[in-house]
Order: C-alpha cells, then structure tokens, then sequence
C-alpha cells in the first residue's frame, strides 16, 4: 500500500457529459460517476451535445436531466449562437456556470468564425461569470482583442501550442483578465502516437509536436497554466472506429491519477497540483469549495489504465495501457463517501 494523500475539492471546469440526444455514448449518471472515480467534486457540462443549450428552454431540460442522475455537483456552460441569442443572457445568467463560445471548429453546430459577431456576444455578457473560449493560433490574438476591449474574464481552454502559451503569457503580463487550462492528453500525447493510437487519438485541438508539449510543461512550471482540465468528450468504440470518427477522448477518470503520477516522478509539487486541480478553477468560476469534500489518492501503487475497467460508458481510453503510479481510492462531497475503489472491486470480485 502506498501513500494516502488528502486532496480538497477538485473540479473539472470543462467536461462533455453526454446525456439528452447522445445517451448512447454516455449519461448524466454513467459520466458523474467517472468523474467521482476520478475525483471530482463538480464537474461543468458543456453546451455543444445536441440539443445544444442554447435556449432557455433546452437549458431547463438540462437541468432537469441532469439533477436526476448526477452523483456530483455540476454545472452548465450556455451557448454563444450565430444566430445571435444574447437576448436570452439576462434571462439564464442565474442560471449557469459561464458563456462558452466556440471560436474554431469542433464538434457540433455552435461555431462563431465572424468576428463582429464574437464581438456581440462580449458585449452582451455583462455578468459577474466567466466567458469560455476555444480558440485556436491565431484565433487567440482575435479574442484577446475582444478582452482588451471588454475586460470580460476569458478563460482560453485545451491550449495546446507554444504559440498560444506565449500569446496568453504576455496576455498576462499585459494585466487582461484571462485565464487558461491545459489537458493531459496535450501534456502526456503528441502527434508521434498518432501512429498507434489512430483514430483514438482523434481530438479537437488535436495532438501537437513535442515541443509544443514542453512548452506546455514550462508554463505549468512557471505559473502561467491556472487549470488542468480533463475535455472529457467519450464516443463508443464503434464511433471512433467507424469511416467519419468524431472528435473527442474520455478523461475524467485519468486527469488525477496522470498528474499525481508527474507529482511523485517529480515533474511538478503537489502544492502546484492541488492549484491546477483545485484552487485555480475555484477561481475562474468563482465557486467556495464545501467543507468535508475531496478525495483520497494513494501515490506509489503503480498500475495500468484499462479503459474497459474504467467508470464512464465507452469502455476505452487513450492512455490504456500507460502505467501510472496514483489510484484515486475514495471521494467524499460534504461528508458523504460517493467514490469507494474498495468497495467497487469487490463488488467486480462478486460479479455485480
């Protein structure tokens, strides 16, 4: 057995719970459970899973969806449209985690290329929340002239260049209110596995050279990443495997134990962890953590990822087969014991 180490809440400000049309790829009950076995205390649903949330009404129905099956707290993204729904912002600002706008393309219908456009929707939210953007190379230097303009708190997500890293470092420097998040899938894969993995390594932005991925080291090193997050999007194997795979990895069960494995290979602190974790999406969603919620994670006990062991609906993962050396093995939210590795092996010894 090796070290037990005690984590504050974790949150996962960027996820794609699946659910509503696409219930066959995942739920809201299949995917929260892999993001407790992962860890997490809240989770935050994207609004580009069809229908998309987009309207009033389609987020009313997934809220509905959702409070009846999550076992952790979550909350929602609304959708910037092209076909302009601002009118819809003071109505839903209560209501939701944050603005996403998608600014490049990737799955789904909510892709905003017009700038003006882009520039409406800043306008408009006018609200104590965070904007969202997928932004792409030179796509971050347009947004970041809409938050120069704005001032809006922009938190730019899966950054995964060199390029983007320096872009938003001197973003920083400059005093605009931005923020940026980092995925393990851009931390630990480049386009040298596309060989191996194929279309399981099939992601939006996709896998970049190993330099990139360096530089995406140093600016967790140097403070410039304020989140790890996991972009957890999961399809059947049958979709990744079919003649038009779409985007889109799962990873909510292997965020934690990736990082806490770099953790005890010396690669970052488990003080700078527990920030990436933690403390900074705190921050960018302006959440308070509740007392008696965390996990447990037991560093030195290495393994093997087998996606078809993990907890979600698709059975596989990315990273199967990669030995890590950190195990997730209980999550509590508010005093209650939601996640219990334990429990769940025997209850696979049993057959259950």
């Amino acid at each position: 057995m090796g070290q037990r180490v005690e984590l504050p809440a974790l949150i996962d400000l960027h996820v794609h719970l699946r659910g509503m049309r696409w219930s066959h790829k995942g739920d809201f009950l299949s995917e929260t459970l892999a993001a407790v076995a992962g860890g997490y205390w809240l989770v935050c649903d994207m609004p580009n899973t069809p229908p998309e949330t987009i309207s009033p009404d389609a987020l009313m129905a997934k809220q509905a969806e959702m409070a009846a099956q999550a076992v952790c707290d979550y909350g929602i993204y609304f959708g910037a449209s092209a076909a302009d729904n601002t009118a819809a912002y003071p109505v839903i600002a209560g209501a939701v985690a944050g603005l996403k706008i998608f600014c490049n393309e990737t799955t789904g219908d909510l892709l905003i290329a017009d700038q003006a456009m882009r520039e409406r929707h800043f306008a408009a939210w006018d609200i104590a929340k965070p904007i969202l953007v997928h932004a792409e190379g030179e796509t971050v230097a347009d947004i970041l002239t809409l938050v120069r303009a704005y001032r809006r708190p922009t938190h730019f997500v899966h950054i995964s260049t060199a390029f983007e890293i320096d872009l938003l470092r001197a973003a920083k420097a400059e005093g605009l209110p931005v923020t940026l998040g980092v995925c393990p899938h851009h931390l630990w894969l480049t386009v040298d596995d596309l060989p191996r993995l194929g279309a399981l390594g099939r992601m939006k932005p996709g896998l970049k050279s190993p330099a990139d991925r360096a530089a995406l080291w140093d600016a967790i090193a140097d403070g410039t990443v304020d989140v790890v997050e996991s972009d957890h999007a999961p399809h059947t194997l049958a979709e990744k495997q079919s003649e038009r795979p779409p985007y889109g990895v799962p990873g909510l069960p292997t965020t934690v134990p990736l990082l806490l494995t770099a953790v005890g290979e010396g690669r970052l602190s488990l003080q700078r962890a527990v920030e990436l974790l933690s403390d900074g999406p705190a921050r960018v969603l302006g959440v308070e953590r509740p007392h008696d919620t965390g996990c447990v994670v037991e560093m030195d006990t290495p393994w093997v990822i087998d996606g078809a062991r993990l907890l979600g609906r698709c059975g596989w993962s990315p990273y199967d087969g990669m030995r890590v050396t950190a195990r997730v093995i209980e999550t509590t939210i508010r005093g209650a014991i939601v996640y219990d590795a334990s429990a769940l092996s025997r209850c696979r010894e049993r057959g259950g």
